[in-house]
């Protein structure tokens, strides 16, 4: 039971790594965070193991400018199987790199902590991704390796992978388009429940600055939780937010008409 709890706790981390990190503040840089916090999203993001925060951050900033074409790092136009895994497993695109090469990343490169993980990121996933998460059941309360390893490690990961893929695949392709009906991203509860808040997709595709990603705040989004408890703790600043007549607007201008 406690190799499961520890389990799970490694996966919310895995997760803030990747949504708080990399994604909404990394790429997005919809809110500001101290150094201490920074070390340690950038120390999640390494037991995410889903590439270093410069590269992860830069390929997500052509997706959204080229959402759904071959400058689309996992574009979702070439099929669920593609956008959910596929893309790994190919060369990246002549245009994801091209366009790539022509976004403006200075602000990645001039932050030290960004710096760090990359220049030590093989062994920072080594250590943070299977190591710890191993080592602390087995040495702690007596639990097998076997056992530490596959649950802790492998079964976490895996599980991991599969929800942020999910928000490339599924919620590209299943839902609704109350915000805006001509782009692919679609708001999907259930993506939502799994990647902790990211299945508000339309929303987040509509007002990417938004560090929330999504209009209804707490609701059903624990990385806006953490966001604001790093806030209140003075760990995080400058929280970027749609406003209501914003986005009111947008969903009368070029949504579906869905709630």
């Amino acid at each position: 039971m406690k190799t499961r709890k520890l389990a799970y706790f490694c996966f919310l981390l895995t997760a803030l790594g990747v949504t708080a990190g990399a994604h909404r503040l990394w790429s997005h840089r919809s809110y500001k965070a101290k150094l201490p916090l920074r070390i340690f999203l950038a120390a999640a993001n390494s037991m995410a193991f889903q590439n270093d925060i410069f590269e992860w951050s830069r390929d997500h900033r052509v997706h959204h400018k080229y959402s759904e074409t071959d400058a689309d790092p996992h574009n979702a136009r070439r099929g669920f199987f593609f956008s959910h895994i596929g893309w790994l497993f190919v060369r990246k695109h002549r245009d994801v790199i091209e366009k790539g090469r022509h976004l403006d990343v200075t602000d990645l490169l001039a932050d030290p902590v960004v710096r760090f993980q990359r220049k030590y990121y093989k062994i920072s996933v080594v250590l943070m991704c299977f190591v710890v998460p191993t080592l602390v059941p087995w040495y702690i309360w007596g639990e097998s390796l076997w056992n530490s390893y596959f649950l802790a490690s492998i079964l976490r990961y895996a599980i991991s992978l599969n929800v942020t893929w999910l928000v490339n695949s599924a919620a590209h392709m299943y839902g609704n388009r109350p915000y805006d009906k001509h782009i692919s991203p679609r708001q999907n509860p259930l993506v939502t429940l799994g990647a902790i808040g990211e299945g508000f997709h339309n929303y987040h595709h509509t007002f990417p600055f938004d560090y929330s990603a999504s209009e209804f705040g707490l609701n059903f989004n624990p990385t806006t939780w953490f966001i604001d408890i790093m806030c209140w703790l003075g760990l995080a600043t400058d929280r970027k937010r749609a406003t209501k007549p914003m986005i009111e607007a947008r969903k009368a201008r070029t949504g579906d008409g869905s709630a």
